[in-house]
């Protein structure tokens, strides 16, 4: 039985990057389950956060993330979907493999899984095609299945509809809501507010790489309690 790597504590986290501090402190907490959406203006530090809390960024001396298991083991039981997933110059099908083969899974075994989430993302028509010559879109759900097949606890995306269009948004997010159920814990960024009004069961609002708002959704939407977020949420631009 696989160990919950979940919840994950955040202390005293700060991201530096020449001398200027990009994101921190951030005292927080991942729950076991839920799906958060990170939200802010442009530049407000959402990647940065999101890849600190994935451990792809070097914390300033003092701050630390607190799995429930060590560190190694936690890494294996996390996907991350970027804005624009790199394609590898191979089939789809050979894409979504990849994740099984590098980690001692049989080529035919990889192969068979590949099948299957391809056909769960609606792809299974465009296995053997080059997976840099499929749409935005398409590339999208590809990256989604890629980064699901070794079913990870959880599952940080980067804006990942950010330049899609209204179809492809929605057959993602449908996406999104069908792993979820199923039990995968996801934290997403989105400057979409429809976008996180549809998806999100709590809310983080950052801004200037702090984390002003930490709290439900509806609360959140309804009586946001710092006034950039009451700005944000009426269009305005924050500085």
């Amino acid at each position: 039985m696989v160990e919950t790597i979940l919840p994950l504590s955040v202390e005293n986290a700060v991201v530096r990057r020449r001398g200027k501090v990009l994101v921190g402190p951030i005292n927080a907490e991942v729950s076991e389950t839920g799906l958060t959406i990170v939200m802010g203006p442009n530049g407000a530090g959402k990647t940065t956060l999101l890849r600190l809390l994935h451990g792809m960024e070097r914390l300033a001396p003092g701050g630390q993330l607190k799995w429930q298991v060590p560190e190694p083991q936690a890494r294996g039981q996390q996907g991350f979907l970027f804005q624009a997933p790199i394609m590898m110059r191979r089939s789809a099908l050979e894409n979504v493999a990849y994740p099984l083969t590098v980690h001692g899974v049989s080529r035919k075994d990889a192969r068979k899984q590949a099948v299957e989430w391809l056909a769960r993302v609606g792809l299974q028509d465009s296995a053997d095609k080059q997976a840099t010559v499929l749409s935005g879109g398409e590339r999208q759900k590809l990256a989604l299945a890629r980064a699901l097949i070794r079913q990870p606890q959880i599952l940080f995306l980067d804006e990942p509809c950010a330049n899609l269009d209204g179809r492809a948004t929605r057959e993602f997010e449908a996406l999104l809501h069908s792993v979820h159920e199923e039990g995968t814990r996801i934290v997403m960024s989105t400057h979409d507010i429809g976008q996180a009004r549809r998806l999100a069961q709590d809310v983080w609002f950052i801004h200037h790489g702090q984390i002003l708002e930490a709290t439900s959704a509806e609360l959140f939407f309804e009586e946001p309690k710092s006034k950039e977020a009451r700005a944000f949420l009426q269009g305005d631009i924050i500085e």
